[in-house]
């Protein structure tokens, strides 16, 4: 059976808020909880972006059952890929080994602010190769010397290593980086909207690459989207600090506010279209209901409402249930 996680958005909340939302997400049966890793946000007006380190070691002690994992954190640039390994570590002894490292190509607006270059997928990919293999390396006690392209290590080693094997989740959007994860990741974080397109371009791609690796049972995070809203004001009222989440060129910008004003400058509708709308708390069911039938391990719930933790109860009293039921029944 899968496990259900909510996710936690630094860039809505910030972080004492998210923090308390994250453990009424355990109370009410989640599973795992998914954390973003952001330096800024998707807008300039109403937005948060608290440092996702920091508040995952206050949440590993506030949280007693769930998994913890970042969804996702990026390895090459504000961060060397030795320090995610020692954050990582620190998590995961502070959760008595919940704790999961998942990672990503990364995006401007959280590099370029910083003063970092951000590169074609080519050379973040070769990169990426570098940094799990340090991570990894780290991760299993040894003392690393690592002379690469892009990251050299001296002696390097962690002297509060983590009380177990830290599984390693990369996130992929297409063949390529899907193919990439396999090779190197012990799993893939996934977006899923229409899943035979899910399967075909990311999910078997992953799954050979993975087998030809030698990791035969990968694990699959699946995630997507959704508001949860009775009317279109509503929708657009929950949908404000990710309203720049989907306007063109978010991977490259350095700006909140330049993608603030490119999504207030759209017909809101076309904005609002671009994510999964719930009106009542039962059409989430149908929403996340191809995640679990991709064949998901983790199904990631990311919602947005005017009223967060309304929500999360809702979902603990009646969408958890019945995904579970689903699940049992097939």
């Amino acid at each position: 059976m899968p496990q259900f996680a909510y996710f936690c958005g630094h860039e809505q909340f910030q972080p004492e808020v998210l923090l308390e939302h994250a453990v009424l997400a355990e109370s009410v049966g989640f599973d795992a909880l998914t954390v973003s890793d952001h330096f800024h946000p998707w807008v300039d007006d109403v937005s948060a972006c608290g440092f996702a380190w920091t508040w995952l070691g206050a949440l590993a002690v506030r949280t007693r059952r769930v998994r913890i994992a970042t969804a996702v954190t990026c390895p090459l640039f504000h961060y060397h890929p030795g320090l995610v390994a020692q954050a990582a570590a620190t998590v995961d002894r502070l959760s008595a080994g919940r704790f999961a490292l998942g990672v990503g190509t990364g995006e401007g607006i959280n590099e370029r602010p910083l003063g970092f270059p951000f590169p074609g997928y080519k050379e973040r990919a070769a990169r990426m190769t570098e940094a799990i293999a340090i991570i990894r390396s780290l991760l299993a006690g040894e003392k690393l010397d690592f002379n690469g392209t892009y990251y050299r290590t001296d002696k390097a080693r962690l002297y509060s290593p983590p009380v177990g094997r830290v599984p390693i989740w990369m996130s992929a959007g297409g063949p390529q980086s899907a193919t990439l994860a396999g090779r190197i990741a012990d799993g893939l974080i996934l977006s899923v909207k229409v899943p035979a397109e899910a399967r075909e371009q990311i999910i078997v791609p992953f799954h050979a690459a993975a087998r030809a690796a030698g990791r035969p049972a990968p694990t699959l995070v699946a995630q997507r989207w959704s508001i949860l809203a009775a009317d279109e004001d509503e929708a657009w009222q929950a949908l404000q600090a990710w309203r720049g989440l989907r306007v063109e060129g978010r991977l490259e910008e350095v700006d909140p506010a330049v993608l603030r004003a490119r999504a207030d400058a759209m017909d809101r509708r076309e904005i609002i279209g671009k994510y999964a709308w719930a009106r009542r708390p039962e059409d989430l069911v149908e929403i996340y209901r191809p995640l679990v039938e991709v064949g998901a391990d983790v199904v990631t719930i990311q919602v947005t409402s005017v009223d967060q933790p309304k929500t999360l109860e809702a979902l603990g009293r009646e969408v958890l249930p019945a995904l579970r039921a689903m699940v049992v029944r097939s």
